[in-house]
């Protein structure tokens, strides 16, 4: 059932686009304002949302491929629906429009508003492919045009990325992502009017969808959050996704990436894949010996 607390919620995200249009027009570069609303607001925050690496309004399907990560959705069972098919791999927690869940996409929606493309940010719209351009730092609008290609994120590994595809839908086929100087795809943000729709890609940066998040084949480093504006399931096939949520998401491709310093080895964490090195050279870390939450490899220091 939806409660007063959820519409409103629901009316305020839905009420940004009507100032979409206005927003990213005649500027001259990043706004250093909107920029500076994302710092704190990034997925690495302790905010109720970052717990989830997917969530939708209603269904997440998945067909084939995995899903790294916790994944949730907005409504209950029905028509709530978390569908894994022809062996999709999906080890994280699941849940269907309970507590943390409902609590995750209400944080996501305010994130989603406050992101949003207001009357007198600073941001040119970028049109084309993006294919073959590089990007420091900073807040972007984007057109709707279909991507392809490749885009270069330059770091530094603190660097933040906004990019606003508004209005209309975010979508790519055969479109990559690449991280230099230890640019981190958690600290990379694609906020997008309506729905998001990459095919044969290699995705990073997390996803804000006004509408629905479907990926088909490739691989995705980041969150799909779909849904602000009032529907959006997210449909998985073929794809390998890994979520930040999941404490693996959040790496650069270059040497400069720390694996070790993003690794959380609290006791039933479960597998990270960061740690190869032993960690904890007396006991083993949590994740060698295979240690899952609920079910830790080791306790009491032992």
């Amino acid at each position: 059932m939806i409660t007063l607390h959820r519409l409103t919620a629901r009316l305020a995200a839905v009420a940004t686009v009507a100032t979409l249009l206005a927003a990213c027009t005649d500027s001259n570069g990043p706004s250093s304002a909107s920029l500076l609303a994302h710092r704190g607001r990034s997925d690495n925050s302790s905010g109720p949302s970052s717990g989830f690496s997917v969530l939708a309004n209603a269904a997440v399907t998945c067909t084939g491929g995995s899903v790294v990560g916790n994944v949730g959705t907005f409504l209950t069972a029905p028509p709530g629906a978390i569908t894994l098919t022809e062996g999709c791999l999906m080890p994280g927690a699941h849940d269907i429009g309970g507590p943390a869940a409902v609590a995750a996409y209400n944080a996501f929606l305010s994130q989603y508003a406050a992101l949003a493309p207001k009357l007198g940010d600073v941001c040119p719209i970028i049109t084309g492919t993006l294919a073959g351009q590089s990007f420091a730092p900073g807040v972007y609008c984007v057109s709707a045009e279909a991507k392809t290609g490749v885009v270069t994120l330059n770091g530094p590994a603190n660097g933040i990325w906004v990019f606003k595809v508004a209005p209309g839908a975010f979508t790519g086929t055969s479109f990559s992502v690449v991280l230099a100087g230890g640019a981190q795809a958690c600290n990379v943000t694609w906020w997008v009017n309506a729905a998001a729709t990459m095919t044969d890609s290699d995705l990073k940066g997390n996803v804000l969808a006004g509408a629905a998040i479907t990926l088909t084949r490739g691989t995705f480093a980041g969150n799909a959050w779909a849904g602000a504006a009032g529907v959006g399931d997210v449909t998985f096939t073929q794809a390998a996704v890994v979520g930040c949520g999941s404490g693996r998401g959040g790496h650069g491709d270059g040497d400069d990436d720390d694996d070790k310093g993003k690794c959380n080895q609290g006791v039933g964490n479960g597998p990270e894949g960061c740690d190869p090195g032993n960690s904890n050279h007396r006991h083993g870390s949590n994740d060698e010996n295979g240690g899952i939450p609920g079910k830790p490899g080791r306790k009491g220091g032992h």
